[in-house]
């Protein structure tokens, strides 16, 4: 089976280092989902999805960028989101992606949920370097 090529058609970065900055980034993630006809459901997915991961960037990295795209594959677009922080890493990437596991004192389903929330769902991270968690949301899917 051939994977249809995904093509970036824009591209917006997002300086996340205070409060503010969390409602202006998903201010502007839903603002790039109405632009691209994403269904009310997914939008709700979508926004949730980011605001798990600011979330955990503002937490635990005390902030960082975010990447906002609008991709293409063939007909359909979506919107992939990109966090990139310089905070203290994940160790065990296998065991933050367990449902129940925290660091924090919280239920533990960030990670997990988030990427049931998503078409897409990437995390890359070095200890001592910092974390990158990259997901995608087609419009209608």
């Amino acid at each position: 089976m051939r994977v249809p090529m995904t093509l970036s058609l824009s591209k917006d970065t997002v300086l996340v280092e205070k409060e503010q900055d969390v409602v202006f980034l998903k201010n502007r993630v839903k603002e790039v989902a109405v632009k691209i006809k994403m269904g009310l459901v997914n939008q709700t997915r979508l926004l949730t999805a980011a605001s798990e991961l600011v979330r955990n960037m503002m937490r635990y990295a005390n902030g960082g960028k975010c990447h906002i795209e609008v991709v293409s594959s063939g007909r359909v677009n979506g919107v992939r989101l990109t966090f990139i922080d310089r905070g203290p890493g994940i160790p065990d990437i296998a065991a933050a992606m367990r449902d129940g596991f925290s660091t924090g004192k919280s239920l533990g389903l960030g990670l997990p949920g988030t990427k049931r929330l998503v078409n897409e769902f990437d995390i890359k991270s070095k200890v001592g370097e910092g974390t990158t968690v990259t997901i995608l949301k087609w419009a209608n899917g």
